[in-house]
């Protein structure tokens, strides 16, 4: 699922882009990436990575919590296959997704998603190639199961190889092209420490489907092709319902496994700046403590210093079966069940569609059999939290 999701823009609750700065999704300011270090070890399964970039000059502010919106770009290998593919020289003007006239080859790159087919270019490739007349019949809502099936794993290019007699002009072929959105990612870092900068933690997203390598647009984006100064087109996008404690005595209990982690590493550095005395609790997971425990020599100075009161991994892969956070949480309910008692806010970053799902599972269970509560009991406890603002998400 990481692939797929890596394909469409991340969406983050409850946020606006509005900037005093002048610069805002609209208006992206041209910053620079002036750190990618790699933060899993030889042998992982996964190219997880520590981004630095530069916000001088821009008067971009953010608070921790918040979001930083990239503009990436397109890979130029897989532009140049489409031109070849079309019969094309990137040279023809076209109208980009914002209406402005420019060449081909720079709308491919910037402007348009070519690496998930719009049912506007499937439906015109049906109507082009009497081979793939099964499309049309795919399109249908009734049908939606077996046109993500056969998405899946296919770019723009993938059903123009396969169905030859299509052909497009150049407008023709833009036209059926959806625009290329920004990815948000959670802001690692606190201001109070790095300044102008910011700083993400982001999986980057590679894997082969139909004997073609294939990567996340945004991650492939920072990891390999957003060197040189003002390469990467940013905004802030504020969470507000995601901040720290307002009340810096009060305790945080945070649940965030593999880059998940990002806005708890930018909570505890707010926190150690500013010297908030309430206690923190940090939950993170992934897949080998040897080759994915990112941050480990912070979070372990954290704890040293008496800023990370609590900290509890969960490394899936280290033994014979698996463990994940959800069964840490359990694994210390009554004390978890204390600490929300005594007025502590619970905090999730990460994949929705699963661990918040297993993570909030865990939380009722904690709730019933530490709190000695019926299901329905331990519901009610947790939608109290939530309207407390006490149980906060920052999931997509």
């Amino acid at each position: 699922m990481l692939a797929r999701r890596e394909l469409i823009p991340l969406t983050h609750e409850n946020m606006s882009t509005e900037s005093a700065s002048g610069y805002s999704r609209k208006n992206p300011f041209p910053a620079t990436l002036t750190v990618n270090k790699k933060l899993t070890g030889e042998g992982s399964n996964k190219d997880t990575r520590h981004f630095e970039i530069s916000l001088a000059g821009s008067g971009l502010e953010y608070e921790v919590g918040d979001s930083l919106g990239v503009f990436p770009t397109n890979d130029p290998a897989l532009v140049d296959q489409l031109l070849k593919t079309l019969g094309f020289s990137g040279d023809e003007i076209v109208p980009n997704a914002d209406k402005v006239s420019v060449p081909l080859r720079e709308a491919l790159l910037k402007s348009y998603v070519i690496t998930s087919p719009d049912k506007k270019l499937l439906a015109a490739i049906a109507e082009r190639d009497s081979s793939a007349q099964f499309l049309k019949d795919f399109l249908d809502p009734a049908y939606k199961t077996n046109l993500d099936e056969y998405l899946w794993g296919r770019d723009v290019l993938d059903p123009l190889l396969e169905f030859t007699a299509a052909r497009f002009t150049p407008e023709e072929f833009v036209a059926c092209l959806r625009k290329l959105q920004p990815r948000l990612y959670s802001i690692a870092s606190s201001r109070k420490v790095v300044g102008e900068n910011v700083h993400l933690t982001v999986a980057v997203v590679r894997y082969e489907s139909y004997n073609r390598p294939r990567a996340g647009v945004a991650s492939s984006f920072l990891a390999e092709r957003a060197q040189g100064q003002g390469a990467v087109p940013v905004f802030c996008h504020t969470a507000k319902h995601f901040r720290v404690p307002e009340d810096p005595s009060t305790s945080m209990i945070m649940v965030g496994p593999g880059t998940g982690i990002a806005p708890f590493r930018a909570m505890l550095q707010e926190r150690a700046a500013t010297g908030a005395t309430g206690k923190n609790w940090l939950f993170f997971g992934e897949q080998r403590s040897k080759t994915d425990f990112f941050y480990r020599e912070e979070f372990e100075k954290y704890q040293a210093d008496g800023v990370l009161t609590k900290f509890h991994t969960a490394f899936s892969r280290d033994q014979d079966f698996k463990i994940y956070v959800q069964h840490r949480i359990l694994e210390n309910a009554a004390e978890l069940y204390d600490w929300l008692e005594n007025g502590a806010i619970f905090y999730i970053c990460g994949d929705a569609s699963r661990m918040a799902k297993d993570v909030d599972a865990a939380l009722h269970e904690v709730v019933e059999k530490a709190g000695g509560k019926t299901p329905e009991q331990a519901k009610e406890y947790i939608d109290a939290l939530k309207k407390e603002k006490r149980y906060r998400k920052d999931v997509y």
